[in-house]
């Protein structure tokens, strides 16, 4: 099961270089970066757009891919209308989680079985309990966020080629997933009820503020520059 937890495994050390980075050349910027992290935790420092900034063009910057991360979704989601710290973290962890080798295909770490298709997540609630289908609804929505938020060209291209889904289905999927598993007894077990419950209800725009991600950063020359504009408008079904 994926947790909200990549701001938890900061160590010292990342504070510290964030600070380095924000006041590099003046001394009374970095006192105050330092006061705010003291203060307001390293949440409040990883929202300044200086750090996105030094993140992506500072040659001496030695923050670990997880760091990395929680800069670039963090600052992605309040764009399209995502506000909560909680769920960035959740998407976060998501992202970092999928990127370890075969992850992405199987509902928890510790099951061998994978599924390849949403349509088999589906067959495999007929006969779960409550436990499983918790899992299950949970990687539904897990799975279509991070293949229609970081691959959209690929469900494009699938969608002309092949007549595969389009944008639109992995939003049904993926909304529905996280809204059944956020009424799910596991769900409040977990604390999770309002960050499944909030991407069930805004699950478009933060798959829009993923396609960004994917845009700018990872894939800034792919696609089809009239596709992304529309999926910027969060239109899965042009």
């Amino acid at each position: 099961m994926i947790l909200p937890h990549v701001y938890a495994s900061f160590t010292r050390q990342d504070a510290l270089h964030v600070v380095e980075l924000l006041g590099r050349d003046d001394r009374e910027l970095r006192d105050a970066a330092q006061e705010r992290l003291e203060t307001e935790g390293l949440g409040a420092l990883l929202d300044d757009p200086r750090v996105l900034n030094a993140v992506l063009t500072d040659p001496d910057v030695r923050v670990r891919p997880a760091l990395v991360s929680s800069v670039l979704i963090p600052h992605a989601l309040p764009g399209s209308g995502v506000h909560d710290l909680r769920t960035a973290d959740f998407v976060t962890s998501l992202v970092l989680a999928f990127g370890q080798a075969r992850r992405v295909w199987r509902v928890s770490e510790s099951e061998e079985e994978e599924y390849g298709y949403l349509v088999d997540l589906v067959s495999a609630l007929q006969h779960a309990d409550a436990r499983r289908a918790f899992l299950v609804q949970s990687h539904l929505g897990n799975y279509s966020l991070w293949l229609a938020g970081l691959f959209p060209d690929w469900v494009e291209q699938r969608e002309r080629r092949r007549g595969g889904p389009d944008l639109a289905y992995y939003d049904r999927m993926g909304a529905g997933g996280y809204w059944t598993a956020s009424r799910s007894g596991e769900a409040r077990g977990l604390q999770l009820e309002g960050v499944l419950a909030g991407l069930g209800r805004d699950f478009t725009n933060a798959r829009v503020a993923l396609n960004r991600v994917s845009e700018r950063y990872l894939w800034p020359s792919a696609g089809d520059p009239s596709d992304r504009m529309f999926r910027r408008l969060g239109r899965g079904d042009f």
